[in-house]
């Protein structure tokens, strides 16, 4: 029986990265169904909110370019939400995978637990299902907002989404599949790729979640009322083998994660 697998992200259902996955989900035989929020919704982490009309959450047909026959579904709702859902048989058969991404921007470090991206995978996994967030490293420090989820901190030119190397991220998400459904079910693959093309990419490898994110949130001005924040690169050094290290070094970046884990060590 083919694999069905859930494409979401947290970018929206135009964003391109989200196309080149389905794509290359399609393109390995699996039986792909794509929901993704119908607008942005970068930093929701695994948050279950969605926009009703009266009564019914808000989910409109969707076309991707390039994808004929494939299912797409817009839909007023967070990225955990609309995998929770898809897991119910919202969008025809539950799928038995869950890819998300492919993100703009990499989610590295401990920042993952805000990134909606890796939110929907996390609730995957806590669903029984297996789960693979898949990230591109495209954003600057100054290109970052406040819900990004990271970004990368090297200064490069901006360049349009059609010139990044989606297809580079999309492969070594699809190379991994083995390895995922090896994993235990509650596990979570997390990826990170640099923004280069395939004979350019030094290779994956594990990485260890950094203690920050590649950009970090803070208050620049609080007053009557109202509070201002910005972001900023952290002040400390990349640790060597960790998941930023190794895409400043030109490979993508792989962490096996879990989101809900009992803590067995604290005297209760």
């Amino acid at each position: 029986m083919t694999l069905r697998v859930l494409v979401t992200n947290d970018d929206g259902i135009a964003a391109p990265g989200l196309a080149e996955l389905a794509r290359a989900a399609v393109d390995r035989g699996l039986d792909v169904v794509v929901a993704a929020p119908r607008e942005e919704a970068s930093g929701s982490s695994a948050a279950m909110t969605a926009v009703e009309e009266d009564g019914q959450v808000v989910v409109h047909h969707q076309s991707l370019p390039d994808l004929p026959g494939v299912p797409a579904f817009a839909v007023g709702g967070s990225p955990g939400f609309i995998t929770l859902i898809a897991l119910h048989g919202a969008f025809g058969p539950a799928p038995g995978l869950v890819l998300a991404g492919i993100n703009r921007g990499a989610n590295a470090g401990r920042a993952v637990l805000h990134s909606g991206t890796v939110g929907a995978a996390f609730t995957a996994a806590a669903n029984g299902c297996r789960a693979l967030a898949v990230s591109l490293d495209v954003l600057s420090a100054a290109d970052a907002t406040a819900g990004s989820g990271g970004a990368a901190v090297a200064a490069a030119a901006l360049v349009r989404d059609a010139d990044r190397h989606w297809a580079t991220a999309a492969r070594v998400a699809l190379d991994l599949l083995p390895r995922l459904t090896a994993a235990p079910v509650e596990s979570v693959l997390n990826v990170n790729v640099p923004d280069l093309p395939p004979d350019r990419l030094r290779g994956v490898r594990r990485g260890a979640l950094s203690a920050f994110g590649q950009v970090q949130m803070t208050v620049a001005e609080a007053g009557h009322g109202f509070v201002r924040t910005s972001l900023e690169e952290p002040g400390q050094a990349v640790q060597p083998g960790s998941d930023l290290a190794l895409l400043a070094e030109g490979y993508a970046s792989v962490t096996a994660i879990r989101a809900v884990t009992e803590v067995t060590d604290v005297d209760l």
